[in-house]
């Protein structure tokens, strides 16, 4: 007579770990805000007030942010200019990465881990070391100084590599069968990636296009370099260059307004768009 197997009971984590857990996660969480805790609440304090200690500001005032957002400041004008920057920059590098992907992905060719190499070792650059080659590129061959494309192509060119290696990855876990399915069905070479492919794609494409525009929004080096006109400085650039009531102050609650207005839109696209982050950083880790 045989007797079933009991399940292997479970017993519950201890408490001791549990809490250990909770706290290590809190005290990860309390390192990464409080520095942005700390610069909106200076932003919120009066001039007089601004090196008050207190963990709230007594009494609130939005005096900083009048001063950056008021018409002569030119700060909206270097927010729509970062965001034609990043915008731009995000589009194209989803474009040629998208297509240098699935050709990674698919086609056969000798030496194409070679390639992949080479893409992701182009990262590897510090981008300090490229300013003066490309200034004098932009400046005395294309005459790119004080334009977008100037801000743009460098951008680009950081961040192509890693849009080339995610979507790589997920381009590779996708079956052939697919795109034969669909050209049995009648369809294109092409059809077949546009309509069944990118679709299939589209968390880790999302996913991309989100660390991707972080990271031209948050450029500072190369629009520093590649720009003198205030009218065609970034958002970034703005803030470094905000000057106070002479030319030996410096205007600590107007800059931390001015942080808080940059960072502001970046933690609610997150905070949107976080499930398709997670599903596109989590693809394919499970077959």
């Amino acid at each position: 007579m045989t007797t079933a197997l009991k399940p292997p009971r479970r017993f519950p984590l201890p408490r001791a770990r549990t809490a250990l857990a909770v706290a290590g996660m809190a005290l990860i969480v309390v390192y990464c805000l409080a520095p942005f805790y700390w610069m909106t609440v200076s932003s919120l304090r009066r001039s007089s007030d601004l090196f008050a200690k207190s963990p709230l500001p007594s009494p609130w005032s939005l005096e900083n942010y009048r001063a950056v957002l008021e018409p002569g400041s030119g700060f909206g004008r270097a927010l729509l200019n970062s965001l034609v920057v990043a915008g731009t920059s995000t589009a194209l590098t989803l474009l040629v990465a998208t297509f240098a992907a699935y050709a990674l992905a698919r086609l056969e060719f000798r030496g194409k881990n070679l390639v992949l190499a080479v893409v992701i070792a182009t990262s590897m650059f510090p981008g300090i070391a490229l300013l003066v080659p490309m200034l004098k590129l932009f400046s005395n061959t294309l005459h790119w100084v004080n334009t977008y494309q100037a801000m743009v192509v460098p951008t680009m060119s950081f961040a192509l590599p890693l849009a080339v290696w995610n979507l790589t990855a997920f381009f590779r876990q996708l079956p052939r069968e697919l795109e034969q399915a669909a050209m049995v069905d009648g369809c294109t070479p092409g059809q077949a990636f546009r309509k069944v492919i990118l679709p299939l794609t589209a968390p880790g494409v999302f996913t991309t296009a989100i660390l991707t525009f972080i990271a031209a929004w948050n450029e500072f080096i190369i629009a520093l370099s590649m720009v003198n006109r205030p009218d065609m400085q970034t958002a970034t650039v703005a803030i470094a260059r905000f000057g106070g009531t002479s030319g030996f102050d410096v205007p600590y609650g107007t800059k931390m307004a001015a942080g808080v207005v940059v960072t502001v839109p970046l933690v609610m696209l997150v905070l949107v768009f976080q499930r398709r982050i997670i599903a596109g950083l989590t693809a394919g880790a499970v077959k």
